[in-house]
């Protein structure tokens, strides 16, 4: 008896001294990789730098979650995962989503006319359907590039009916409905028109009661008003070309739909699981909200409903960046992987889907295919390059202002 004591003991100790080996391991590995995650953002936590908010979802919770750099410059307020951002076109999704709920209640249907409910739109003598304004196939033009070509700056007020106004003066299309695909964030403003007039409620109201209440998206809104007050809010920002530091750059038009939707990354955790739970409109709805595009001629596109579908390296994802102001946004989900992650940030050149993609190497290294190597030239491509020389007279024609991210 004795001895199968000592055996039985002597397993014991092993086993649990193996458990506290795997332990230590496992909490050295994960240290290693919140420090490989902390790098992505480095260059944003200089002294009074704008920056950025991480969360980082596996399986319904939180993995990881940061703030880096600061939220307002001038009070020093540090960002954190509860800073609230404007998302751009992050927001599409949710509009989206807004659209196929009315559907669901038998309120419209996404093969009707965009005329039926916006009779004062032109009749371009072909009908545009509502399902094309959700694929950005409706040959609708962009009313913000409108805009901008008029001379109207983001940080002026505008309204709805100053954008309805400029798309009911267009005489013509960019190109057949359905023949081809161009992102138009006029097709998605013109869907929170609908969701008002089908609903009698605003895209604000809608998705507060539809969608982001039952999700319990506390931090989370439409912002259709230019004076509200958004608590935990953080202001916008871009680097001064010459002068260094930072200027403000927040908008101020009250359109909704194509964008607008303020959030935090902790609130944006609850809708990113929602397609996995189905809570608020069920996984067929959620299935449809994920059903890739297609043109008249069966060409599949890789934009769903307010989505985009991918493969990075070898993995499928689902995902919207967004950029509005020096608002910067990417939600970034692999669902067979169950782990997403969430960057929003509040400075113009913060490119936060390269940094989420550099994030999710970081998480999913194990079953992610090699990156692919730029292939190197041979000599006999670099002999068949030449020198091109070109005069002062032709480079002079190039000289100005040139913008990139």
């Amino acid at each position: 008896m004795g001895i199968w004591r000592k055996l039985i003991g002597g397993v014991l100790a092993s086993v649990l001294a193996f458990g506290g080996l795997r332990g230590a391991n496992g909490r050295a590995a994960d240290e290693k990789k919140t420090a490989a995650v902390d790098e992505v953002f480095a260059d944003l936590t200089k002294a009074r730098s704008p920056g950025c908010a991480l969360g980082v979802y596996r399986d319904g919770k939180i993995l990881y979650s940061k703030g880096y750099g600061l939220a307002n410059l001038e009070e020093s307020v540090a960002i954190t995962p509860q800073s609230v951002f404007d998302i751009g076109s992050t927001s599409k999704q949710f509009s989206a989503a807004s659209i196929l709920l009315l559907e669901k209640q038998g309120k419209l249907s996404v093969n009707d006319d965009v005329r039926k409910y916006i009779p004062e739109l032109p009749d371009y003598g072909q009908k545009i359907t509502i399902l094309q304004l959700l694929n950005h196939t409706s040959g609708l033009r962009d009313y913000l590039t409108l805009m901008e070509l008029a001379g109207i700056n983001t940080d002026s007020v505008t309204t709805d009916e100053d954008a309805l106004q400029m798309i009911f003066r267009q005489k013509a299309l960019n190109f057949a409905p359905g023949s081809d695909w161009l992102y138009s964030n006029t097709g998605f403003f013109l869907l929170s028109v609908i969701v008002k007039r089908v609903s009698g409620k605003t895209l604000r109201e809608f998705a507060a009661e539809n969608i982001f209440v039952p999700l319990q998206m506390t931090h989370t809104q439409y912002r259709d008003d230019h004076t509200s007050l958004i608590p935990n809010r953080a202001m916008a920002y871009d680097a001064k070309e010459k002068a260094g530091g930072y200027s403000l750059d927040v908008s101020y038009f009250e359109q909704t739909g194509d964008g607008a939707v303020h959030t935090s990354v902790e609130d944006l955790l609850k809708w990113d699981e929602n397609f996995y739970s189905g809570q608020v409109g069920g996984k067929a709805l959620l299935g449809e909200l994920q059903e890739q595009g297609k043109l008249n001629n069966g060409k599949v596109l890789d934009y769903a409903k307010g989505l985009r579908i991918a493969d990075y390296r070898g993995l499928r994802t689902v995902s919207h960046g967004g950029s509005w102001g020096g608002y910067r946004a990417e939600l970034l989900r692999f669902p067979e992987q169950h782990l997403s992650v969430a960057c929003l940030c509040n400075l113009g050149s913060a490119s936060p889907s390269s940094r989420a993609h550099r994030v999710a190497d970081i998480y999913l290294a194990g079953v992610l295919k090699p990156k692919e190597e730029k292939k190197k030239e041979s000599p006999e491509d670099e002999g068949q390059k030449g020198e091109i020389r070109l005069t002062e007279e032709h480079l002079r024609g190039y000289l100005g202002d040139y913008f990139g991210p």
